[in-house]
């Protein structure tokens, strides 16, 4: 509950701060709803002569760029603005504020900031999603929207995961910001289901980088296409990852030389 309240004062802080800048959610909400019409575009032309790709329908792909979209959304609320300034407090040595507080560093460092606009991503997302799911006529059983919000919430851990180990290499490369960029050209391959690419490929996404469980698979799951011993995978994965990213964390704090040493 202690870390819940502080979320709260966090998040609070955050709102208003954003709300100096009110014409930034104009801007961010344009530049967002682009980005996604860019997707739906790039969607569309693949579909353009064919009526399925990777046996999935133009409203089922659809549903793939609603989770791309909405975990887009929640890198750019929450993830880039935390993560980002850990790179920058370790090269200018001023992370030493972060081991300081009295509470866990790893929560402090990484869920400190919320860009409030960038959850318009995850609102037109969810969008997204819900239109593709009414032109299918498609209404899930409650199996499948429990396994999609597992689903969801594996990605989610998975994401914060893969995020976490990238950021905490600064501690020994310091400018890592081609890792950064190269994570999120890989990510881009979630806007369409991961069945499209080849065999390898499918392989590498799924279990090396595993974006098709970030996008693909909570799509599937409502579509009744993700079987029990799939979300058994997701889970075990989500959990693996977390605590590597947990465990990476603090070997490398023990290794911060701080800005006096």
């Amino acid at each position: 509950m202690r870390y819940l309240r502080l979320l709260s004062i966090f998040y609070r802080n955050s709102l208003y701060t954003e709300m100096e800048y009110r014409a930034n959610f104009i801007a961010n909400f344009f530049m967002s709803a682009f980005w996604l019409a860019f997707a739906i575009l790039g969607l569309h032309v693949f579909f353009y002569h064919r009526d399925q790709i990777g046996a999935w329908g133009y409203y089922e792909a659809m549903l793939v760029v609603g989770f791309y979209s909405l975990f887009n959304g929640l890198i750019e609320a929450l993830l880039q603005p935390n993560l980002s300034r850990v790179i920058e407090q370790i090269r200018m040595g001023t992370f030493d504020f972060v081991l300081i507080k009295p509470v866990n560093s790893q929560f402090m460092a990484s869920l400190r900031h919320l860009s409030i606009w960038k959850l318009a991503d995850v609102a037109m997302g969810l969008g997204i999603c819900v239109y593709a799911m009414v032109r299918l006529g498609l209404v899930p059983s409650m199996g499948d929207l429990i396994a999609g919000a597992g689903f969801v919430l594996c990605g989610a851990v998975i994401l914060y995961s893969i995020w976490l180990m990238m950021v905490t290499s600064a501690f020994w490369f310091v400018r890592i910001d081609n890792i950064s960029e190269l994570f999120t050209a890989i990510y881009e391959t979630g806007r369409f289901p991961v069945s499209v690419y080849p065999s390898w490929m499918r392989g590498v996404l799924t279990f090396v980088v595993p974006i098709a469980f970030i996008t693909t698979f909570p799509a599937a799951a409502l579509l009744g296409r993700a079987k029990v011993p799939l979300l058994w995978v997701a889970l075990l994965l989500a959990a693996g990852l977390f605590c590597g990213c947990v465990c990476f964390w603090r070997y490398a704090v023990k290794r911060y030389s701080s800005a006096s040493s």
